[in-house]
């Protein structure tokens, strides 16, 4: 089964709505983020794909992350709970919740702007070349799956 389009406005606005029914004391169903954290977690996703500010990998494990995370990532399979965390989404320390909240609203719609025509076939940080629906998963699925975490 397909999952929902991130990239039109509806799927967009309906993540958006999720987000905001977050408040900072809203707690998980499961894991050792905060809410804030977990926001923080989120726009990591979209800080490899608009700032330079994650160290790509090199050759050797990019190699390994296409062959044995990428399916993971990028597949309309759910995430299970309590995953293991890559070093670069692990959120420590504490975040301002009103801040990671706006920027992931705001990455979400600079994406959805941006529209699928942008990615397809665009270089990820992680995994090389992605189609359009593979964008689309990995950019709907984590953070549905976190969403869901926090019961939104």
């Amino acid at each position: 089964m397909a999952l929902p389009n991130i990239f039109t406005a509806e799927v967009a606005d309906d993540v958006i709505s999720r987000i905001n029914k977050l408040t900072p004391q809203t707690s998980p169903g499961w894991g050792k983020m905060n809410v804030a954290q977990m926001l923080a977690h989120c726009c990591v996703t979209y800080e490899m794909v608009y700032e330079d500010k994650h160290p790509k990998p090199g050759l050797f494990m990019k190699l390994i992350l296409k062959m044995l995370v990428k399916n993971k990532v990028v597949s309309e399979i759910p995430y299970k709970h309590n995953n293991p965390t890559a070093p670069a989404f692990l959120i420590t320390g504490e975040r301002d919740f009103n801040t990671e909240k706006a920027r992931l609203i705001a990455y979400i719609q600079k994406t959805q702007q941006l529209g699928e025509k942008a990615f397809d076939g665009r270089e990820s940080h992680s995994f090389g070349s992605l189609t359009i629906t593979e964008w689309r998963n990995m950019f709907y699925k984590h953070i549905d799956h976190h969403l869901t975490q926090f019961g939104c």
